[in-house]
């Protein structure tokens, strides 16, 4: 039998939506830029910024703004008006204010598996806003530690699980099969895909179909049941 000894999830559009205000914010500024550029190249244009700035800024709404506007200065060649910079702030401010909404079924899954399990949250972006959206959310309490790290990649993992005694016992759970997925099984652990719909670019991967650790399950009130299966096999 199969002992997990850690089970993690992933935040944003795990457990509550986040994707979609991007896709809203990045409307708008398809809107305050239709005049420089189409709205397919803009898109092209903008993720091409997203990618070359992570480095730079991280992952969160902060990066994204500064992301549009560096996107705003290029399209324009530098004519962008001054008003359009402050919309461009604007939204992104929104952004950061917007109230919590958790997905489906997530407060009783959660609060179902920390009566059994250790609960990890483990998360990237900014620390102010990620910690914003936990306290708002009301779930902070059923877990056991958050990590809220600048990259998920296999040797993040690798440091955050040593802490709850190791990948080899532990689970992780998210919507994104880069990040969530496919990291956490090469660091050892498990990884379990939980598709949410909305996408990021940047965040796709290649399912690991034939790996013995990949699973993915529709929704996330269904980890309980795969994890007694996990457990029972």
């Amino acid at each position: 039998m199969t002992r997990l000894t850690t089970i993690a999830l992933d935040a944003d559009d795990t457990l509550w939506h986040n994707e979609r205000f991007f896709h809203l914010t990045q409307a708008r500024f398809a809107e305050l830029l239709a005049d420089h550029a189409a709205p397919e190249d803009l898109a092209d244009r903008l993720l091409a910024s997203e990618r070359r700035n992570i480095g730079r800024y991280g992952f969160g709404i902060k990066g994204f703004m500064l992301s549009m506007i560096e996107t705003a200065v290029e399209v324009t060649e530098g004519r962008v008006p001054g008003h359009v910079i402050g919309q461009i702030i604007a939204a992104g401010q929104d952004m950061l204010a917007h109230p919590i909404e958790l997905l489906p079924g997530v407060a009783e899954t959660v609060e179902s598996l920390a009566g059994v399990h250790r609960l990890v949250l483990i998360t990237k972006g900014d620390l102010l806003d990620q910690e914003r959206k936990l306290a708002q959310s009301g779930l902070g309490d059923h877990f056991a530690g958050v990590e809220i790290v600048s990259h998920k990649n296999p040797e993040t993992y690798a440091t955050v699980f040593a802490r709850y005694g190791g990948a080899e016992g532990a689970l992780m759970a998210g919507n994104s099969m880069a990040s969530d997925v496919v990291a956490p099984i090469r660091a050892g652990a498990w990884g379990v895909f939980v598709p949410h719909g909305l996408e990021w670019a940047l965040e796709r991967a290649d399912p690991p179909e034939d790996h013995p650790r990949y699973r993915r399950i529709s929704t996330l009130s269904d980890l309980p049941d795969l994890i007694r299966d996990i457990e029972q096999s």
